[in-house]
C-alpha cells in the first residue's frame, strides 16, 4: 500500500486512515552476495482527507481532500547485510536499498467542502488557495526511494518479503494544495509491501566448483 504523509493529515507516520492500493513488480539482478540491481515498477493510489481529522478541530472545516493514481518506475541499489543473496533456506536476510526514480501523478484536488465562514478572518488561507487553484499540478516528479526489508527463503527458488520504503520528493503539490496549507514542507510518500520473488536461472553462478577428491 501507498500511504501519503502532507499537509492533509497531522499524523507523522501519515494518513493510514485512508491507504492506497499499491502493486509492485521488480527484476533484481545480483552483483555479488552482497549487492544487487533492482529495477521497480509501481501503481497505486495516493489519497488523504482533512475531515478524517478532528484534532485540530480546524480541519472538519477546512475539509481538504484529494487522490492521486501513481506510476513509478525506480532504480535501486539492494545491499543484503548478511550477504545472503542467494537465500540459504531458514534464515532470514535483512536487506537495505536506495536509488532514484520518477513518479507519474493524476491528480484530483477537491475543496468543495471548505467552510468559508469559519475562515472568514483569515485571508492568508483563502488567498492561498487562490494560488493554488492556478497552479499547475504535477504531472512526473522525481523521487528518491530508500527502505529495508526481509526476505526468507522457503525453496531453492522461491522466497517471501516484506519491505517498507520512504519516497523523498521535491513537490508541495502531490495533494493538490501548498500556499493553503504548509508551502514550507514538501509532500512524501511510504511504500509497505509483502510479496513474493522467484529466482531464475541457476542458484549460485558466483560460487567456486566443488572440489571432489
Amino acid at each position: 500500500m501507498f500511504i501519503y504523509q502532507g499537509d492533509l493529515t497531522p499524523e507523522t507516520a501519515g494518513a493510514f486512515k485512508t491507504p492506497g492500493i499499491a502493486i509492485n513488480l521488480f527484476y533484481n539482478r545480483i552483483l555479488s552476495r552482497s549487492f544487487s540491481l533492482r529495477t521497480n515498477l509501481a501503481f497505486g493510489k495516493l489519497m488523504a482527507d482533512d475531515g478524517n481529522y478532528d484534532n485540530p478541530a480546524w480541519r472538519q472545516q477546512r475539509n481538504f481532500r484529494f487522490a492521486a493514481r501513481n506510476t513509478e518506475i525506480s532504480e535501486l541499489l539492494v545491499w543484503n547485510i548478511l550477504g545472503n543473496n542467494y537465500g540459504d533456506r531458514k534464515i532470514i536476510s535483512p536487506y537495505i536499498f536506495g536509488g532514484a526514480g520518477l513518479s507519474s501523478l493524476r491528480i484530483t484536488r477537491d475543496w468543495s467542502r471548505l467552510n468559508y465562514d469559519y475562515f472568514a478572518g483569515e485571508p492568508k488561507l483563502l488567498d492561498g488557495l487562490a494560488a493554488d487553484s492556478l497552479h499547475t499540478l504535477p504531472g512526473t516528479i522525481p523521487v528518491i526511494p530508500v527502505g529495508g526489508g526481509l526476505r526468507y527463503a522457503i525453496s531453492d527458488k522461491l522466497s517471501i518479503m516484506a519491505e517498507a520504503s520512504y519516497r523523498f520528493t521535491f513537490s508541495d503539490y502531490i495533494d493538490g494544495f501548498s500556499k493553503a496549507a504548509n508551502p514550507n514542507k514538501y509532500d512524501h510518500y511510504t511504500n509497505y509491501s509483502i510479496g513474493l520473488i522467484y529466482t531464475f536461472g541457476k542458484r549460485n553462478t558466483l560460487d567456486c566448483p566443488i572440489m571432489r577428491y
